[in-house]
């Protein structure tokens, strides 16, 4: 911990799961900041050596360590905690980074589909320059934080995996650079912590993983007295898919009375167009869709049925 309003908190001060019983790690004032080390979501079961074998026996209960909690000094419940993320950059030597995206047995949008597990190691350098090069794409980065919130009210321990009103695993890949979150306040202190970082991301991270990287992240936080939110909100610094406009985009749609049948039918699609134009294996269209790929509810009052559409973008192509 350093002085002058901003303190380090470290990659060893992680837990597994929300419980408002975990002791702080740090105790800091509104207005100060905090730059936390974060694992990678293996828990650093994975290493750039790993293959699929080790995915399929990844122990999922350590998987999404969060680095924290952080007592942030007047927090009440009612309040909303105000998270603005300042800035990101890799925890590799010298700065490199290194992620992975993973297909795991059992997890994921289309888990019946792709059964057998894959996983593919991403490198990147210091500058987070704007691509990357993947299974046969270039994927512009944007890196964000998977999982970000506070603890929940509720007592005993919470699992890490699905998203809460108080936030934590919402996977939002426009929770990044610049952004303001508001976290819902809902015990004393608040209890904040941070981890699941990713360098990048589509919207629904449909395999189940983003690029999963290690990745230091500074934020700074302030309190809203008495805000009374029931869900998170954040407001973005500026345009949020400018890294993936330039080329325009694929488009395919999913069709029916079901919006997670048509997410599944609109991704499964996209397999499909990526394999029989471009080349792809089935698994690895479907991973890549997972890192680059957004899924959009484009109409919901046509009743019956109702339309979902996954974009992907062409700059990864070209």
């Amino acid at each position: 911990m350093s002085g002058h309003g901003k303190h380090t908190i470290h990659s060893d001060c992680i837990h597994h799961g929300w419980d408002n019983s975990f002791k702080p790690r740090i105790t800091i004032k509104p207005g100060e900041t905090v730059e936390f080390e974060t694992l990678d979501a293996s828990s650093g079961q994975l290493s750039k050596t790993s293959t699929a074998a080790d995915l399929a026996k990844l122990d999922l209960g350590r998987v999404n360590p969060v680095t924290g909690p952080v007592f942030i000094d007047g927090a009440q419940p009612g309040d909303a905690l105000k998270v603005t993320l300042l800035s990101f950059k890799p925890s590799g030597p010298g700065g490199a980074g290194w992620g992975w995206t993973g297909n795991i047995p059992g997890f994921g949008l289309l888990a019946d589909q792709f059964p057998d597990a894959k996983l593919h190691h991403w490198h990147y350098d210091a500058s987070l320059a704007p691509a990357m090069y993947g299974p046969g794409g270039r994927v512009p980065l944007k890196p964000f934080t998977g999982t970000i919130g506070v603890a929940p009210a509720a007592a005993g321990l919470h699992s890490i995996i699905p998203p809460r009103n108080v936030g934590g695993n919402m996977d939002v890949r426009d929770i990044a650079e610049g952004t303001e979150l508001l976290l819902p306040v809902e015990v004393a202190g608040a209890l904040f912590s941070v981890g699941d970082t990713h360098a990048a991301q589509g919207d629904g991270e449909v395999c189940g993983t983003a690029i999963e990287s290690s990745i230091d992240v500074a934020l700074k936080f302030d309190l809203v007295k008495g805000a009374n939110l029931r869900m998170p909100r954040y407001v973005t610094p500026g345009p949020v898919t400018s890294h993936f406009d330039k080329k325009g985009y694929e488009v395919t749609t999913g069709i029916g009375p079901d919006l997670m049948q048509g997410a599944r039918m609109a991704v499964s699609e996209m397999i499909d167009l990526l394999s029989k134009r471009f080349g792809y294996s089935p698994i690895d269209a479907y991973m890549l869709c997972s890192v680059c790929a957004d899924l959009r509810i484009s109409s919901i009052v046509d009743v019956p049925n109702w339309v979902v559409s996954m974009y992907f973008p062409r700059i990864v192509l070209e």
